[in-house]
């Protein structure tokens, strides 16, 4: 994709796109290596969109690194993820709200892996919560909506404040590719 135009701010619809030849089989030439390309925003928003699990980077006052698994929901061009207000990551955020939050798979060969950085913004606004909710509910299903799911009550929670909802908008993002050994890195740019 080429970088956007004057009148064409990148957006989280519509980032400008880069494949970074060094990390990226283009380097280092195989069979079908010169094929490489950068993964299409679509295609990565759409695996925003279904991953269920995500690990949130955040930084502790002193500087050192904190790393939890989350559930996220992808809505209006930003994830959105919860905690609660005394956890680590909700006290990390408080201090310097820059994150990262990454997804993808364990394999060598295929898949993709995702990493969104960005600045997370608390939400307090009771109608984006109401839309957040439910892009969960509908992402989730019934983790949330059965009595019986592990996340049973999260909205009620969100609603009372007893978990706290971020926004994380992207600023950057990379998508790390593997399919049968062509491995492409892709960087977007918001």
């Amino acid at each position: 994709m080429p970088p956007a135009g004057p009148d064409e701010r990148p957006s989280a619809e519509r980032p400008t796109t880069h494949l970074d030849t060094r990390y990226s089989s283009a380097l280092h030439p195989r069979p079908g290596a010169e094929n490489a390309t950068a993964t299409e925003w679509d295609e990565a928003r759409r695996q925003l969109e279904a991953a269920e699990i995500f690990w949130v980077s955040t930084v502790r006052p002193d500087g050192r690194l904190h790393v939890t698994p989350v559930i996220a929901a992808w809505h209006d061009g930003a994830l959105y993820f919860s905690t609660g207000p005394e956890e680590q990551k909700a006290r990390n955020l408080a201090h310097d709200a820059h994150c990262a939050l990454t997804t993808g798979g364990n394999s060598l060969t295929e898949g993709l892996d995702l990493v969104v950085e960005g600045t997370a913004r608390q939400v307090a606004d009771p109608e984006l919560l109401e839309e957040v909710i439910t892009a969960y509910e509908a992402k989730y299903g019934p983790h949330i909506t059965s009595p019986e799911g592990t996340f049973h009550g999260i909205g009620d929670a969100f609603r009372r404040g007893d978990a706290v909802v971020f926004a994380v908008a992207p600023a950057t993002a990379y998508g790390f590719g593997r399919n049968d050994g062509m491995y492409t890195h892709t960087r977007w740019a918001f």
